[in-house]
């Protein structure tokens, strides 16, 4: 466990600008920063990153938090090892207590993957650069055949897997890595026979795969051997640090690029990506081999809505690619298509040219995905009627797949123009198409829209609270409020009528004395500890002193964090209209606010926890197994329970009058 002076010194230290910088493109808005969610798919930005207060909160689906808990909801790791990330982006050193055996084994497994990992890495590069096999072969073929420059090499960490079958099992072994993590992260494999361990990619040049953040999940080796019995690529297998659907080769190192260029480059393989970077043209991803997902094509998303794929100029493949294009429509997505003179592939064209000549190539010879399906397809249907209405068919399918109703307008004209067809049909058939492929998903979308405009939309403003937790409302729910009381205007003051005098109130003060006369604390543990915290900080400052906010947004509990972050940005996107001050419609101020909603708040409250326990006396007389002295001291209870209840309600009643 890392202890409580580390964590302030890396909550201190994290900028969460930066962090979350480094997985999404953040664009300035004002004093915070805007883009779309990395958690869920959306068109608009709903995604808001305050450096002030150090937190981002996502007002579509709702998550939010700090730097720390960001990196542990992205990178799916634990607490501390979020915290130790960060700490080793500011050179923090972090001293941990003890942990118990479950701890520690829950902890250091995944961190032991990529551990193993960075040693193979190191291992595969020292074995190019320094024994005879990798400089003979691997260097060899990198230098050679590939053209790649020693700065390169080294910049992707390439190196050679021995051709010995064990050696580098043996070899890790001996270094002190367990054989459980070798096969888990399929480095090694079992035979059958009996049971030892062989190399997975022996005798292959080696790809190190980096996640987004740098770390490194799977690798990729080429054989160089001309057998065709012998698979070309052999790639790691999924494990618990690697999904192949979730990672894009050369991510990592694209990204600064992509998001200066506000587009990204979509490859093949490897080497293609390599020898881009190598002459300069640094935005290039690839997809290594697999067919593109769904799941590559949002973690682009983050960084860009351009691609633009290329394609060989010899591909066999092109037609059963094209799926992707529909597949990045789908997401929202701008894309645009080059395809390279035969017989080139992006590897040998970026080889014999520079970068300035690369990126006027792409700029001279990228076209709109209809024109490039036209062309392509067109080729195949001329005279053919039956294959001209495939054809059609083929681009209706891809224009369904456009989400917004303008690019899609714009498309199916330009479809109807190329085509010579009637742009009617084409409307028809596109909302047929949607209809059949999409269902309820758009109702979804819709409502989720009218929800944020019903949010950006001001209203007259009223005694909401009294609405919303009024009628039925949980002990959870008040408990929620009462913390955002605390949270946001715990320091405020309000003046309260009480018979015919004006009582100046503060907000934290009325919500723990009225506490304190019934000992209650909350029966959310997250909500108890906000409370918690917050009594020690009130009895230390005083009253009308603010809690600072970081106590909350930095506690020990990352649930805590996100929790405070939600109730701290609840009511950001609420602002009232300056019309209304024109036409001087009053605007309830805060104090006019609290002196209805704090003292409904806790009376409501109250009376819900005296309700709850009366139904715990009720159901207790109702067993059969009751002594008589315990039967007695519960109808008094019970007595004293109600008539606690009958002065709450009465005290409602004037509250709502």
């Amino acid at each position: 466990m890392i202890d409580r002076e580390t964590v302030d010194r890396i909550y201190a230290a994290a900028n969460i600008v930066d962090i979350i910088g480094d997985y999404v493109t953040l664009k300035r808005k004002g004093v915070n920063y805007q883009a779309c969610c990395p958690f869920h798919n959306e068109k608009t930005p709903s995604f808001v990153v305050s450096p002030s207060k150090g937190v981002y909160k996502c007002f579509g689906c709702g998550k939010g938090g700090n730097a720390v808990t960001f990196l542990m909801e992205h990178e799916n790791v634990t607490y501390p090892e979020a915290l130790k990330m960060v700490a080793k982006r500011y050179g923090i050193e972090v001293r941990e207590k003890e942990l118990t055996p479950e701890e520690e084994r829950r902890n250091n497994d995944r961190e032991s993957m990529f551990a193993l990992n960075s040693w193979a890495a190191d291992y595969f590069a020292r074995y190019l650069h320094h024994e005879s096999e990798g400089m003979s072969v691997g260097m060899t073929y990198f230098r050679r055949q590939r053209g790649m420059t020693d700065a390169t090499i080294e910049k992707f960490g390439l190196g050679f897997c021995p051709a010995k079958g064990d050696k580098m099992s043996q070899d890790a072994l001996a270094a002190g890595y367990k054989e459980e993590f070798l096969v888990s992260t399929g480095l090694s494999l079992k035979r059958e026979s009996d049971g030892s361990l062989f190399d997975r990619f022996h005798d292959r040049v080696m790809f190190p795969v980096h996640n987004i953040s740098g770390r490194i999940v799977a690798f990729g080796g080429r054989t160089l051997r001309t057998d065709k019995k012998v698979a070309k690529y052999q790639n790691s297998p999924e494990s618990e640090i690697y999904s192949k659907k979730r990672e894009l080769y050369g991510l990592y190192f694209a990204k600064k690029a992509i998001q200066q260029q506000d587009f990204a480059i979509l490859v093949e393989g490897y080497t293609d990506v390599i020898s881009m970077h190598q002459a300069g043209v640094e935005n290039v991803v690839a997809s290594s081999g697999t067919s593109l997902t769904t799941e590559q094509i949002r973690l682009l998303n983050r960084f860009t809505k351009n691609i633009t794929v290329i394609y060989d100029g010899d591909s066999a493949g092109i037609h059963a690619s094209l799926r992707g294009i529909d597949m990045i429509l789908k997401e929202g997505m701008n894309v645009r298509v080059v395809l390279l003179p035969e017989p080139e592939d992006p590897d040998s064209f970026a080889r014999s040219r520079t970068a300035a000549e690369l990126q006027e190539y792409i700029r001279a010879n990228e076209q709109d995905f209809l024109a490039f399906k036209a062309r392509l397809l067109l080729e195949d249907a001329q005279g053919d009627p039956i294959k001209k209405a495939s054809l059609i068919g083929d681009m209706v399918q891809s224009i369904a797949q456009i989400p917004d109703s303008i690019q899609r307008a714009v498309y199916i004209k330009e479809c109807a123009r190329i085509m010579e067809i009637d742009e009617q049909i084409l409307i028809s058939e596109v909302a047929r198409k949607r209809l059949a492929t999409t269902g309820d998903r758009e109702t979804d979308e819709f409502v989720r829209r009218q929800t944020t405009l019903r949010r950006e939309t001001p209203r007259e403003p009223e005694v909401e609270f009294v609405q919303r937790v009024e009628a039925g409302s949980s002990t959870g729910a008040l408990e929620r409020e009462l913390c955002k009381y605390l949270l946001k205007y715990g320091h405020c003051s309000f003046d309260f009528k009480e018979g015919r005098n004006m009582v100046a109130c503060n907000v934290a003060e009325v919500i723990f004395d009225e506490l304190a006369d019934g000992d209650l604390t909350f029966r959310n543990p997250q909500y108890d500890k906000i409370r918690a915290a917050y009594l020690e900080q009130w009895q230390q400052t005083g009253v009308g002193i603010e809690v600072p906010a970081h106590v909350f947004l930095n506690h020990v509990d990352p649930e805590v964090c996100n929790v405070s972050v939600d109730l701290l940005t609840s009511d950001d996107n609420y602002v009232p209209s300056e019309l209304w001050r024109r036409k001087e419609v009053h605007v309830e101020s805060d104090a006019e606010m609290l002196a209805v909603g704090v003292p409904k708040a806790v009376a409501l409250y109250k009376t819900k926890v005296i309700e709850g326990l009366i139904r715990e006396c009720q159901e207790r007389l109702s067993d059969e197994n009751l002594t008589e002295d315990e039967e007695c001291e519960i109808t008094q209870r019970l007595a004293t329970l109600n008539r606690a209840k009958v002065t709450m309600a009465k005290k409602l009643q004037r509250l709502i009058l």
